[in-house]
């Protein structure tokens, strides 16, 4: 708890033990940190400090939050009931909001699933890149960042977070450390991934740029570290698509996420298609790719239409012959 501002509220003692025992359970909870900063200042300000959360109180400070989108008010909101619960195990008076009042979800954006004819349209873009004084390898980070996205389903921060260290060159693998929920994992790459990692490194290697462990995979020579940030490199990536051209069904530009996404679908895609049961591979793909549950996993298997008609494929071929016309209501085929 070291390093962060007391919280002076009311609630700040409380606020103090929840926070302890979330980062206690390995959760950095740094973006609900900043969320119980607001919530502390705003009931600091009411009363001299002594207000407490209330019906009206947590009704105030949510019209603080007015300038954000629906979805954005709705985790805050959310983030500050769950502490409310916290608090009612030991105080059953205490106030919880009623969810049912917060403001509706975000509808969740469609992602686009990058066929494979795509993906060499736009490494056939990043060819075009030429190398820049400050940045001479420009063109080779980027093609290998578009490989390892989208045949690895790295998130953009795990991307960027890699050393040179991270890669064993015998095994084919990638460590990926203390990633998204502080889970580390090994990633076996494939044969074609692999390549482009030893090949990118030798040009790294015949060129004299750093190559020792611990220096970033993806080399940038614009910073003192000499890492790509995650919004450089989404940048970067974003460019390149606009360049390629390639749209989404609404016309708009793909998101660098739907790499990801679509490295997940085309898995799911493959044991369909070869007749694998895809709900006792789910553990897999969701251990390889760093979800913490295969809830997370399971997000993928609604949104694309290709996966239902695979579905639908393999249904017919099994059990087609067991239907029959009077089988059916009706006695209709």
């Amino acid at each position: 708890m070291s390093g962060h501002a007391a919280f002076t509220s009311a609630l700040g003692p409380s606020i103090t033990r929840y926070l302890a025992l979330k980062e206690a359970l390995g959760r950095a909870y740094a973006g609900e940190r900043r969320v119980f900063e607001h919530v502390d200042r705003f009931l600091a300000r009411q009363q001299r400090g002594t207000s407490d959360l209330t019906t009206d109180s947590f009704a105030q400070w949510s019209l603080t939050l007015q300038h954000l989108s629906s979805g954005v008010r709705r985790n805050r909101m959310r983030v500050v009931r769950n502490f409310c619960l916290y608090r009612r195990r030991t105080d059953p008076s205490c106030f919880v909001p009623d969810s049912v009042q917060f403001p509706p979800e975000h509808q969740r954006v469609r992602p686009h699933i990058f066929s494979e004819e795509e993906i060499v349209r736009v490494l056939s873009t990043v060819d075009g890149l030429r190398g820049v004084t400050r940045s001479p390898v420009q063109r080779e980070v980027f093609r290998l960042a578009i490989v390892l996205l989208f045949t690895a389903g790295l998130r953009r921060g795990e991307l960027v977070r890699l050393t040179i260290g991270d890669y064993d060159s015998e095994r084919k693998t990638l460590l990926i450390r203390a990633s998204k929920f502080h889970k580390s994992r090994l990633v076996p790459l494939s044969m074609d991934a692999a390549h482009e990692v030893d090949a990118y490194l030798a040009i790294r290697r015949a060129r004299r740029r750093p190559s020792a462990p611990g220096t970033p995979l993806l080399w940038s020579g614009y910073r003192d570290d000499g890492a790509y940030s995650g919004g450089g490199l989404g940048w970067g990536i974003r460019m390149l698509l606009r360049r390629t051209g390639i749209r989404t069904s609404g016309g708009s530009t793909p998101r660098v996420h739907d790499l990801r996404h679509s490295f997940a679908v085309n898995a799911l895609l493959r044991w369909y298609r070869a007749g694998k049961d895809v709900q006792a591979k789910l553990p897999f793909l969701s251990a390889y790719m760093g979800h913490v549950s295969i809830v997370s996993t399971a997000y993928y298997l609604p949104f694309v239409e290709a996966l239902a008609n695979a579905a639908s494929e393999r249904f017919a071929r099994h059990c087609g012959t067991l239907i029959t016309a009077s089988s059916l209501p009706g006695g209709k085929p």
